[in-house]
């Protein structure tokens, strides 16, 4: 999803097209987060376009900070909702958007330590 100041040009919209993101001041995932980074630089490329991030994000709370502290946007995932502040907001993707799939392992326990 896109993530972006609530008094920006495009909250006005109810989607957000990806070519409508070049020429703004764009705030990226660093490499710490090489999944996302890939899914997302893979996605700008597919899409047919060329963005160099402004700015660099470890992680999702620094993204929003960083979103509202710019006036820039960004890219993030979708429980990035969950952290927005009333001076950000976020808007859907048009068309085939990225998607991560999350996998949880563990390991059972059959027997105790006696």
């Amino acid at each position: 999803m896109v993530v972006l100041p609530s008094d920006h040009r495009l909250a006005k919209r109810k989607a957000i097209d990806p070519g409508d993101l070049v020429g703004e001041t764009f705030v990226g995932v660093s490499h710490t987060a090489p999944v996302l980074r890939a899914i997302i630089d893979d996605y700008l490329k597919r899409s047919g376009i060329n963005i160099t991030p402004d700015h660099e994000t470890e992680h999702v709370v620094m993204g929003v900070s960083l979103i509202a502290s710019t006036g820039g946007v960004g890219l993030l995932p979708a429980y990035a909702k969950n952290f927005l502040t009333r001076s950000v907001t976020s808007r859907p993707l048009k068309g085939d958007t990225p998607t991560v799939e999350l996998v949880l392992g563990y390991k059972s326990r059959t027997s105790l330590p006696s």
